[in-house]
């Protein structure tokens, strides 16, 4: 078996990584289980990614954890999801905390119920200190959505006066975007065999590096994310430059 690990060159780290958490009901039919034994098992995944994100020294971390077009599944896997999703938040905070992660997230925050949003933001207060990796979990997020609000708020900025038309520029329209202050991630990463960006941090992934696996979400650990560091840094990242521009 390959070592991944070792071959990385911890002087070329992408400073952020976002992934596609994609695989878990399959995994789970896989099993002859239901989905939600599926997401149940994800969450050794989650933890084992995020510890091997902070070892490395890895900036950002950003999960695709919840869609807005998740809320079109079925009820009981909603609520179940939800459920999952602030009892690990909630046990996982000391262990952030710990490990000096800071956790963020980013969505329509206004879908999510109340109980939960509540609790998340009270998480997301405990570890605001921290100064090691940053987590960001995409929760109720799409990006036709930010992009959308993104819009309607400059919009309603040039009504007030507080912004003019011919001051909007690629910068002014990332600071009105959910990941304002965060860098563009490097490299995305999907699993589960799928090629598809599943309306996921469009603005923000104009120059990243795209990584598909066919490893199905629960099955991908530590491992895993350094086979895709080792791929991401055989690459050569011109930006729209040739060659030999950048190798000047």
């Amino acid at each position: 078996m390959n070592n991944f690990k070792e071959q990385i060159n911890l002087e070329n780290l992408p400073s952020h990584v976002a992934i596609i958490m994609d695989g878990n009901g399959r995994w789970a039919k896989k099993q002859g289980k239901l989905r939600l034994f599926g997401h149940n098992n994800g969450v050794s995944s989650v933890r084992a990614v995020t510890e091997a994100s902070a070892e490395l020294g890895l900036k950002y971390l950003t999960l695709y954890a919840f869609s807005t077009e998740n809320w079109n599944r079925p009820q009981d896997e909603v609520n179940g999801l939800m459920k999952l999703l602030i009892q690990t938040i909630e046990a996982e905070t000391p262990t952030l905390n710990k490990n000096n992660v800071r956790l963020l997230s980013i969505g329509d925050s206004s879908r999510m119920p109340e109980d939960v949003n509540k609790r998340l933001q009270a998480c997301i207060k405990t570890t605001e200190n921290n100064t090691g990796l940053t987590l960001i979990l995409a929760l109720s997020y799409s990006s036709r959505w930010e992009i959308t609000k993104a819009t309607q708020d400059i919009a309603n900025d040039i009504a007030q006066g507080i912004i003019k038309k011919e001051e909007i520029t690629e910068e002014l329209i990332s600071n009105y975007m959910c990941t304002k202050n965060i860098p563009d991630p490097e490299l995305l990463i999907r699993t589960s065999g799928e090629y598809r960006i599943s309306n996921f941090l469009l603005w923000q992934i104009a120059y990243s590096e795209l990584y598909f696996t066919d490893v199905l979400w629960p099955d991908f650990q530590k491992e895993d994310l350094y086979k895709a560091i080792v791929n991401y840094q055989s690459r050569e990242r011109r930006f729209g430059k040739t060659s030999e521009q950048i190798n000047k």
